[in-house]
């Protein structure tokens, strides 16, 4: 699979188009990517194959466009917190975003995200790679400890790993954000894993 730009996309999707990426998205949340195919999207959205194939010509396309969506999403999620006057402020409103984005109607980014697929085409991929880069100076700062890139990347994984587990698909979101947002302040190597609830 090799990647266009991952972070901007050239022009907009159709309302069909938007269909198609948004049945993908969560199947791609419930099974990978690699466990969905594009008879599965077609049944979701109660069309032939055919019609799937009319808006995107290969899986390959809908899961570009899907990363695509999502990474927006997240660039948006940094922008902000960014722009926070402090770290502090700019750390918590990143996980408060990521866990936003992870949990409920909307919870399919840290899974198409961190799904192999995605991270083996896109990790040498300039625009990837900045924005975890940009993730991490608001996770963890400047340093570039061992420890800290350890426990950020487990932050990530955790949070997808955690929301979409059968062991918690009984409880309500409200519950599952809260548990993320404690168990992500407690992970992050900084001052801040003292807070969260």
């Amino acid at each position: 699979m090799s990647s266009p730009n991952p972070v901007k996309q050239e022009t907009e999707l159709t309302a069909a188009q938007l269909r198609v990426m948004t049945a993908a998205l969560r199947l791609f949340s419930e099974h990978g990517i690699g466990g969905t195919s594009l008879r599965m999207i077609a049944a979701e959205l109660g069309v032939t194959v055919a019609a799937v194939y009319h808006q995107y010509h290969t899986k390959d396309e809908i899961v570009f466009a899907a990363v695509e969506s999502q990474l927006r999403r997240l660039e948006e999620l940094v922008n902000l917190a960014e722009a926070e006057p402090t770290a502090r402020r700019a750390r918590e409103a990143l996980i408060n975003g990521i866990v936003e984005l992870t949990v409920g109607v909307g919870g399919s980014m840290t899974a198409v995200l961190n799904d192999p697929a995605v991270t083996g085409s896109f990790s040498r991929h300039a625009g990837y790679r900045n924005l975890l880069r940009r993730m991490r100076l608001v996770l963890i700062g400047e340093g570039d400890a061992k420890e800290a890139r350890i426990r950020t990347a487990t932050l990530l994984a955790a949070l997808n790993g955690t929301a979409t587990h059968p062991l918690v698909s009984h409880l309500d979101d409200a519950t599952l954000r809260s548990e993320l947002r404690y168990l992500a302040f407690r992970l992050l190597p900084t001052s801040s894993s003292s807070q969260g609830r």
